[in-house]
């Protein structure tokens, strides 16, 4: 099973047990302040998702490490490259 595959699974299964509750297809009958919270769950576990998205790629940002032994040689392939394509005719 993908990861895609998992994660509509569980929105799914998430998903229709709010419907079930909100629209009482399991006959339960809900306090009033439980069903004021169930109605804007989705909206809050969506602006929650987000947060932590947004707080993940900032710190994975904050904590990202430079190669400098990669960018060196990266660097020389380059060179390596220019100096055959000028030698095959191509100028820069």
């Amino acid at each position: 099973m993908t990861k895609l595959a998992q994660w509509l699974w569980g929105l799914t299964l998430l998903g229709s047990a709010w419907a079930a509750l909100t629209m009482g297809a399991l006959g339960l009958e809900l306090p009033f302040p439980c069903q004021e919270v169930l109605w804007p769950l989705p909206a809050y576990l969506l602006v929650s998702a987000g947060c932590y998205a947004l707080g993940t790629v900032g710190y994975r940002v904050a904590t990202f490490h430079d190669c400098e032994d990669a960018a060196r040689e990266l660097q020389s392939q380059i060179q390596e490259a220019r100096a055959d394509l000028v030698r095959r005719g191509l100028r820069f």
